[in-house]
């Protein structure tokens, strides 16, 4: 089992929340910011989406393309408001584990063309890429209908899924879920990512880059009802993440409870491998 993590998946840079993993602590005192409440129709709707409007808060997605749309981000997990409002991201709670949304990828849209940005403004590190490269053979390792075809460029356009580095301080990163039968398109990674973890960093970062991919392809958090690491259950009473049929329940922690070393933990601490658990394959075989 693995040891207690120190970095929660959900960092906070620069007012945005960018992912579901926390940098290094700072003691430089940051000037206090007056944070945008959230309207009780968007806070009615992220918890009938099963995730939390707690500490969640507006911002601006900035797209590749330069364009600017304007989102809640809650954790890893940014929702764009068009989308919220549309209920595009409806989800339903069980007790039990691994997670997934009810956001799933349709059969015809399993083969994935996914891009390893290069453009110099938003490019990824060199350890980024790895990282990359090693998450996408996980996928591809095992017996599901999944089928990942990486490339690096800059032809964002063209692609289904899309990994840059979005420049911002502290390791971690942000995806979002998938909708419409497609994978969730953006995924950005904190530029703190492409050097955390010392000699591990490789495994970080296939670690943190496989772990956005399953947000991507509609997992949640392995740890849902409790964070491993801090903080409140992402979702509400009667609505939030579906159990995924042969997974440990997370209500008997130990050893037939959470499952310690998946790679949907919402932490991580710079020791991980970056592999999947044996139960992220049940879940993903299950599913796909």
């Amino acid at each position: 089992m693995k040891k207690i993590k120190l970095l929660a998946l959900c960092a906070i840079a620069a007012g945005v929340v960018t992912s579901c993993q926390n940098d290094e602590i700072t003691n430089d005192a940051q000037p206090e910011v007056a944070i945008e409440q959230l309207s009780k129709t968007h806070i009615d709707a992220m918890w009938a989406a099963g995730v939390s409007p707690i500490d969640a808060r507006y911002g601006d997605l900035k797209r590749l393309d330069g364009s600017v749309e304007r989102a809640i981000f809650s954790g890893d997990v940014a929702i764009a408001i068009a989308q919220l409002e549309q209920g595009m991201h409806s989800l339903v709670k069980d007790n039990a584990k691994q997670y997934r949304t009810n956001n799933l990828i349709s059969s015809s849209n399993r083969t994935i063309d996914i891009l390893g940005f290069t453009r110099s403004d938003f490019a990824l590190t060199s350890t980024m890429r790895t990282g990359l490269q090693w998450a996408v053979n996980n996928y591809n390792r095992i017996n599901t209908t999944l089928n990942f075809r990486l490339t690096f460029g800059e032809n964002f356009q063209a692609a289904d899924m899309v990994v840059y580095n979005n420049n911002q301080g502290g390791a971690g990163g942000q995806a979002e879920f998938p909708s419409g039968g497609r994978p969730g398109k953006f995924i950005q990674i904190n530029a703190g990512t492409g050097s955390f973890g010392g000699s591990n960093v490789n495994n970080v970062n296939e670690h943190v880059i496989g772990h956005e991919i399953g947000h991507a392809v509609g997992f949640r958090h392995t740890d849902y009802a409790r964070r491993r690491c801090g903080g409140a259950n992402e979702g509400s009473g009667g609505v939030g993440a579906i159990n995924v049929p042969g997974t440990p329940s997370e209500n008997r922690w130990g050893a037939s409870g959470l499952d310690s070393d998946s790679l949907m933990i919402s932490c991580f601490d710079g020791s991980e491998d970056g592999e999947f658990s044996s139960f992220d394959v049940v879940a993903l075989e299950f599913l796909y």
